[in-house]
């Protein structure tokens, strides 16, 4: 792989290597090491695809296609430190759920799938996060926000570095 202008660092390369003995095939180690790109770099770039492919000894649109596929990878604009996603379920929103997203939206002045000014906050809407019992619920970073009010917003919003 060539030096210039790389954009997978000797560790995320490392890290990716790891797999390759856990995984039958390269193909099947495409998933967890675009995890690993986007945790390190904050998104999956086009040339971020090429390198990755060259790594897995693989066509860079296999890589894309697996990167397309979900909803979770961006490739465009880097995440922000938090990566916010309010639940849409029936569930969430028979209890109010678009009502807060909407809330959450003004609070943080964006849009779902856009990210704040200052780098803080990616919001994200997500068809169910399998929290129905504390519905409406919003996932940030690792945390299960549950049976969220605009109070709750209210803190989570003022308790952002």
């Amino acid at each position: 792989m060539s030096t210039t202008n790389q954009i997978l660092t000797d560790e995320i390369i490392a890290a990716i290597r790891e797999y390759f003995p856990r995984y039958p095939t390269r193909q099947a180690v495409v998933l967890p090491a675009l995890h690993l790109v986007q945790e390190h770099l904050g998104r999956v770039e086009p040339a971020a695809v090429v390198e990755l492919a060259e790594l897995l000894e693989l066509a860079p649109a296999q890589v894309q296609d697996t990167l397309s596929f979900y909803g979770f990878f961006k490739q465009d604009e880097p995440l922000g430190r938090v990566r916010v996603w309010v639940c849409r379920s029936l569930s969430c929103a028979a209890r109010g759920g678009e009502d807060l997203l909407e809330y959450l939206c003004e609070k943080l002045g964006i849009r779902p799938g856009q990210t704040t000014e200052d780098g803080r906050v990616t919001l994200e809407f997500a068809e169910c996060l399998g929290a129905c019992d504390y519905a409406p619920a919003m996932l940030a970073g690792g945390t299960l926000h549950k049976c969220l009010t605009k109070e709750k917003i209210d803190a989570f919003v003022e308790g952002l570095e």
